[in-house]
């Protein structure tokens, strides 16, 4: 293996232990903010692995729609909430030996599986076509109506948002 190839798996490694560790702080932390927060972070993980894979277009979806509408609308959900920095109690979950337990149990039945699956390597057949142009005219003309209809649902929950905070 040459450098590239190792500093690439080093990479990868680094940003898998980053991103399972910012979702462990999601689960773990009672701090609704904070947790939030981890999440974002997870986000932004999840989306620097796609590009690793050369998923481009994954990678700005993840960022434009988790990280830049859903997190937002959570944390600001968040930060409408009155009582959020009154709370006295610890801020680590005290459940998170059970999540532990979930966790390692989840990751060691997906490498399991992983372990079984006869992976074909074919390194001649490299088949790229760009289907970006394809999605965008598919949700531009058969899929038209449920993207509409998915934009006036956030646009209602956001209004809602709104009217909620000025009470």
């Amino acid at each position: 293996m040459d450098l590239f190839g190792i500093i690439s798996q080093l990479l990868f490694f680094l940003i898998a232990a980053l991103t399972l560790t910012a979702a462990f702080a999601t689960v773990l932390l009672r701090n609704v903010f904070h947790a939030g927060l981890a999440l974002v972070g997870t986000f932004f993980g999840v989306a620097a692995i796609y590009l690793m894979l050369e998923a481009e277009f994954l990678a700005i979806v993840q960022v434009l729609v988790y990280i830049g509408a859903i997190a937002v609308l959570i944390l600001f959900a968040v930060m409408l909430t009155r009582r959020l920095m009154q709370n006295e109690d610890s801020n680590i979950n005290k459940q998170w030996a059970w999540v532990a337990t979930v966790i390692v149990t989840l990751f060691l039945g997906m490498f399991l599986v992983i372990l079984q699956v006869p992976w074909q390597i074919n390194p001649g057949a490299s088949v790229y076509t760009d289907l970006v142009p394809h999605l965008g005219t598919a949700l531009l003309t058969t899929y038209v109506l449920p993207f509409e209809i998915v934009s006036v649902l956030l646009l209602a929950a956001l209004i809602g948002a709104f009217i909620i905070a000025r009470e």
